[in-house]
């Protein structure tokens, strides 16, 4: 769709193929990095951990975030995005299995931009990532803080 990169935050080895299965079958063709953990993705935007040598030079278009992480949950991956200036305007998309109104809440309290539950249907999954893709990648505008010097 264009070069904005996509971060997949995501534990789940099927929903992770699933998710790029969905992104290629809709013709979204940009570079997608996946963490998959909380501990990964900080990590990885922070330029810490074994990223400690390589900061991003382009921060992602958007986030993919699961809740459900191991080491590191989603919602406290999204507290920390959110008080680093670096992270705070970055868009993220909660992409989870979680049915827990709490969750839901949470998420929106600690500043997501949207909060989207798979679909169990793959056809469904298709469609949300579509216009996930289309809205996301295509439509909404980055602050211009997306890329870093």
């Amino acid at each position: 769709m264009n070069n904005k990169i996509i971060m997949l935050v995501e534990d789940n080895p099927d929903d992770e193929a699933l998710t790029l299965r969905a992104l290629k079958k809709n013709n979204i063709v940009n570079d997608v990095v996946i963490a998959r953990d909380g501990v990964e993705a900080l990590n990885y935007l922070f330029a810490e951990g074994k990223n400690a040598q390589h900061r991003p030079r382009i921060m992602p278009g958007v986030i993919l975030l699961d809740l459900k992480l191991p080491k590191l949950d989603g919602l406290e991956v999204l507290r920390r995005l959110r008080v680093n200036p670096l992270t705070a305007l970055l868009p993220v998309v909660i992409l989870t299995s979680s049915r827990e109104e709490q969750d839901l809440v949470n998420s929106y309290r600690l500043g997501a931009n949207s909060y989207i539950r798979k679909p169990v249907d793959f056809m469904q999954f298709l469609e949300a990532v579509r216009q996930l893709g289309i809205y996301w990648l295509l439509i909404n505008e980055t602050p211009p803080q997306g890329r870093i010097n």
